[in-house]
């Protein structure tokens, strides 16, 4: 019987964010079983390893790592193979064949591809401003942003802010609610800038019970109604409408399919 979820753990000797993606993207294939990620970062030692597959082998998980570091990728290997623990390396083949095909050896430095340049300063100020215009809290950010996204509560509009913050895009989102008129600053900004982001209702009833449920509350509060829901809905709708900007229904897809289609849109435009 297959488990109902699983642990992994992602080792690296830098920041580990390619290991954590790689398996978040795999994660998405099993949606809706649980996959939890647990990061260990900059673990440059034989020690830390030791801990790390301590605990694996006890939650019975699997192990991906991101190890430049000769000694470290051949430790990891040795006491896996001794724990009889699945361990999954992702750059080591790579790095391999880039040496054989090129000729040349890799500098074995972890961290260089968080190395600080003009990317990563723009990168920054962009999370900085997704956290600062999240949610309409200061709607001088609408007009600042490289994108706006817009759409009722639960369109994933703050965790897309951050994944788009991290190709160094500006993005401000609007929550859209019947009973409040949306900011004057969203009818001046430019269609092209703005993304509509909608979903169906089946979806959207399913999303915020389990919301409702996290928070300790009853699933049958008005916040989860299909009344409510589809009041919300038919008033987002309007308003995309009026602005005339492009809509995505992001019923059933990951953050991270969605945010493929508002780069692609953005290129294209």
């Amino acid at each position: 019987m297959a488990q109902a979820n699983v642990t992994v753990y992602v080792v690296s000797d830098s920041a580990g964010d390619t290991g954590e993606l790689a398996v978040r993207a795999a994660a998405a294939q099993f949606h809706p079983l649980s996959i939890n990620i647990r990061r260990a970062a900059f673990i440059q030692t034989r020690e830390g390893i030791d801990v790390i597959l301590a605990a694996a082998k006890a939650e019975n998980s699997i192990v991906l790592y991101t190890l430049v570091i000769p000694f470290l990728r051949d430790y990891m290997v040795e006491q896996a193979n001794q724990l009889d623990l699945p361990v999954i390396d992702l750059l080591g083949a790579l790095i391999d064949n880039l040496e054989q095909t090129l000729g040349h050896e890799s500098k074995n430095e972890p961290g260089l591809n968080h190395v600080l340049n003009a990317d990563y300063f723009r990168k920054v100020e962009a999370v900085e401003f997704a956290v600062r215009y999240d949610d309409a809290r200061d709607v001088a950010g609408i007009l600042k942003a490289d994108i706006i996204l817009i759409g009722v509560s639960r369109t994933s509009k703050t965790p897309l802010s951050m994944v788009l913050a991290h190709k160094t895009f500006k993005v401000a989102n609007v929550p859209l609610v019947p009973e409040l008129v949306p900011p004057r600053e969203l009818y001046l900004a430019s269609p092209r800038k703005v993304i509509g982001l909608t979903i169906n209702p089946e979806a959207l009833n399913a999303i915020r019970k389990e919301r409702l449920k996290a928070l300790g509350l009853p699933d049958s509060a008005p916040y989860a109604t299909s009344e409510r829901i589809l009041k919300e809905l038919v008033h987002a709708r309007q308003v995309m409408e009026k602005i005339g900007c492009i809509v995505i229904d992001v019923s059933n897809k990951a953050v991270e399919e969605t945010a493929s289609i508002i780069l692609e849109h953005f290129q294209q435009n």
